[in-house]
This record gives structure tokens, C-alpha cells and sequence, in this order.
């Protein structure tokens, strides 16, 4: 690891000032940072610490929305009432993340602006397109926790948990730099492989997340799937909200969190059912998972086929499968 000078911002002003120099990265919980320093991904001239910074940690539910600071935790997403009960698969997303121990470390924001954890992309021994290479060592080479979707130019899956429920939860970003604020849909927040193969997030030097702001109260889940049930990083995951504007929004499975708009299209009942029985809300949630589960193989299916450990699999009908069982994306809905 290289020498590089550790600034502390007495301010949001001074953080930004003190980013936006030549060779400066910021660090909040220290999470990924810490791994690309030791994995010499980055090689930063000064660490810009933000965690002190309490303007960037807060929780408010106002007007028919929550506002989130980008340094609140992964164990606050998880546990405050308040995000619970207004956006349950957004706390749902945190809860299955990483450790108790990393949680409590681990802020929104970092999760949200993190980078991909491809093993080619993490090892500094291969000079990959995502590093500024001619070369994508994935394609041909180990893949199988590798996009499905989206993966002809760089089939990293974005590693984000809370950006795929926040995606289905229809969030925004409050971004704040040398050049003014700017408020970005939370899609047009992560970056495409064909749109910029470097780059995972549209931040500009200096500019941070100020502010996540996500519609309160509807009805939502989210679920995960791993080879153990401790740790791990997702096999598969989705997101699922009802509404107006339904969504359901595919993880660990594109570069970016990905819409299954053939699910989206199903149309909800629009009625309340007689007392006593099924709830509607249930059922449709139900259909759009599933909807969700078997996705034409012409639809976004790039060059890698097949995922480890049955991820994806043929199913009947010339489709495949992502083996996430509806009943868990519905559990929060009931």
C-alpha cells in the first residue's frame, strides 16, 4: 500500500473541496475502500474520511417520504421502525448483507457507489476493460457468479443489495459537488458496461450522495438467495413492489440492478377481496415473482448461459429460470 495524506473535513463544503483534488478518495464506513487499497485497485494521494461528518447520517419520514442520510448504516436500514414499516424491502436488503459486524460499520452510501467484486477485476495481476484493458478474462474463463443479463462487454453482476431494493422501491439520489446538486432516479445512478465499460456510478470527482430519497408506503420485499446461509455473497436476488408503479428489479444478476419488465406488465386485481379471503395483494405479488422467475431466453440473455449451482437453469418452454422462491419475495407484503 502507498503513502497517501489523511484529510479530515470539518464540513460537507470542505469534504467536496478536498475530493475533488487530483488523486483524493473518500472513505466513509471503509468497507470496500479498505479492500481496494490492500488489492491496489485504488492508490490514492489523500483519503478524504466522511464518517465524521453527522450533516450525512440522518433518518426523516416526511410528506409522504423517506429522506436518508448516505452515511447512516446498513444496521440502522435494518433495524429503525420507521424504514421498516415505509420501505420493507429496502430494511430487508440490509439485513441480509454482509455480517452484524460489517453492518454496523457499512453506510448506505458506500454500499450504493461500491465496486464490482469480479475476482479478474479485484486481482491486480489481470489488466482488464473495467481497468483500462482490451480484455475480458470472465467471458472465456471462471464465470459462474457472473451476469446473466447485460454481459456481452463486462458481465460483472453490481454488488449493491440496497441499490436493488431501492430500484424497486423507485429512489432517488441527491448528489452534491464542486459543480452544484443534482438529483438523479436511482436508474440512471449506476452506469452500463456499453455506456462507460470503466465505470459503475455517473459521480463526478468531488461530488457525493447527500441524500436518498425513497417513496414511502408501498408494499414491498425483497429476498436472497446463497450457497450458505451465513455470509455470502447472492446466488440470486429480487426486489418486489406493488402500486401504481409496480417493479420487480433482479440482482446479483446484471451490471446493474435489473427491471424484469415482462413481470412489471402483469396487471394487478384491482379489488379488495371479501372477508375472509386471499389477500389480492399477495396473490399479485405471487404472479409477478414468478413472472419474474421465467424470463424468455431471448429477452436480455447475454453470452453466459449458465450460473453456478443452478442459478439459472433451462426450464420448460425454452426459458429459464432464476431459482428465487416466490413465496419469499411476497413474505414482506402479507
Amino acid at each position: 500500500m502507498k503513502a497517501f495524506a489523511w484529510i479530515e473535513p470539518g464540513d460537507l463544503a470542505g469534504a467536496m473541496a478536498a475530493g475533488a483534488q487530483q488523486g483524493a478518495l473518500f472513505k466513509a464506513g471503509g468497507i470496500d475502500v479498505g479492500d481496494r487499497l490492500k488489492e491496489h485497485l485504488d492508490e490514492p494521494t489523500a483519503l478524504v474520511n466522511i464518517r465524521g461528518l453527522r450533516e450525512l447520517d440522518f433518518v426523516r419520514a416526511e410528506n409522504g417520504m423517506l429522506r436518508l442520510g448516505p452515511l447512516v448504516t446498513l444496521a440502522t436500514l435494518s433495524s429503525d421502525a420507521r424504514i421498516r414499516k415505509q420501505a420493507p424491502a429496502l430494511a430487508d436488503a440490509a439485513t441480509a448483507a454482509a455480517t452484524p459486524q460489517i453492518r454496523n460499520a457499512a453506510t448506505l452510501g458506500g454500499n450504493l457507489a461500491q465496486r464490482p467484486r469480479c475476482w479478474y477485476f479485484r486481482k491486480e495481476e489481470f489488466r482488464c476493460k473495467r481497468k483500462g484493458g482490451t480484455e475480458c478474462f470472465a467471458i472465456d474463463g471462471q464465470n459462474e457468479m457472473h451476469a446473466v443479463f447485460d454481459n456481452d462487454l463486462c458481465p460483472i453482476v453490481h454488488p449493491s443489495a440496497t441499490g436493488t431494493a431501492l430500484t424497486a422501491l423507485g429512489a432517488s439520489l441527491a448528489l452534491k459537488g464542486p459543480e452544484g446538486e443534482r438529483t438523479v432516479p436511482i436508474e440512471e445512478f449506476f452506469v452500463r458496461p456499453e455506456t462507460d465499460v470503466t465505470r459503475e456510478t455517473v459521480l463526478r470527482p468531488g461530488e457525493l450522495i447527500v441524500e436518498v430519497r425513497v417513496p414511502a408506503g408501498r408494499k414491498s420485499g425483497y429476498v436472497k438467495l446463497m450457497e450458505k446461509q451465513s455470509f455470502d455473497w447472492p446466488l440470486a436476488e429480487a426486489a418486489v413492489t406493488l402500486g401504481d408503479d409496480p417493479r420487480v428489479v433482479l440482482g446479483a444478476a446484471a451490471p446493474v440492478p435489473w427491471r424484469a419488465k415482462a413481470a412489471e406488465a402483469l396487471k394487478c386485481r384491482s379489488c379488495r377481496p371479501p372477508s375472509g379471503a386471499r389477500c389480492w395483494r399477495r396473490e399479485a405479488c405471487r404472479e409477478r415473482a414468478r413472472a419474474a422467475l421465467y424470463l424468455p431466453a431471448r429477452e436480455g440473455l447475454g453470452r453466459l448461459a449458465q450460473r453456478s449451482a443452478g442459478a439459472l437453469r433451462p426450464a420448460p418452454g425454452g426459458h429459464h429460470c432464476l431459482l428465487v422462491p416466490s413465496h419469499h419475495v411476497a413474505g414482506r407484503t402479507r
